[in-house]
């Protein structure tokens, strides 16, 4: 399916991936992550990644992933390589002759580790950030756009219910003034 978004033509693809193609003929995948998966984490903080996680991530796990304490919540991020590598461009345009600055990087960066899937489809949470998040056996890896966040699963269910109480004016005041998008009239 194509789809214009502005002055752009995009393929809608399969997997959860979107492919983008510009009016330079480049191609830039995006990606787009779907779900709310249970989980449990052995003793050794091993998670296996579950089937539909991997096939939407199909065309980047091969890449691997990064996984860093979450800004906001007491929760981790796993970002697929390609992803980390647009944020940490972005980072990189900050002037490092501003303290501010580079305290944010540092902090920001602070316990962030490469991790791949094993043989087995698993990936391990180092001890460091499964004590930040204060995970347990059971957690919960939740989609958030372009990355997965990890939560204990207790956690991440009285988060969810606290949210849940003022959606709507959530809704209202993060997405209430975004323009309308010209071709299906949603914003």
């Amino acid at each position: 399916m194509w789809v214009k978004l502005s002055t752009k033509w995009v393929i809608v693809g399969k997997s959860g991936v979107y492919l983008y193609i510009s009016t330079q003929f480049k191609i830039i995948v995006v990606i787009n992550i779907i779900g709310t998966y249970e989980c449990k984490a052995d003793a050794k903080g091993r998670v296996m990644f579950p089937a539909a996680l991997k096939k939407q991530l199909e065309n980047v796990t091969g890449e691997g992933f990064v996984i860093k304490r979450s800004v906001f919540n007491q929760c981790l991020e796993i970002h697929p390589m390609k992803e980390w590598n647009q944020v940490v461009k972005q980072v990189n345009q900050l002037n490092r002759f501003v303290k501010k600055n580079n305290d944010f990087i540092r902090s920001y960066m602070a316990g962030l580790k490469a991790v791949d899937l094993d043989s087995s489809g698993r990936f391990l949470i180092p001890k460091d950030l499964l004590a930040f998040a204060g995970l347990s056996k059971e957690i919960v890896l939740s989609s958030s756009v372009n990355m997965i966040e990890i939560w204990d699963k207790n956690s991440y269910e009285l988060t969810v219910s606290e949210t849940l109480k003022d959606f709507g004016n959530l809704a209202e005041n993060v997405m209430g003034k975004q323009p309308i998008n010209e071709i299906d009239g949603i914003s």
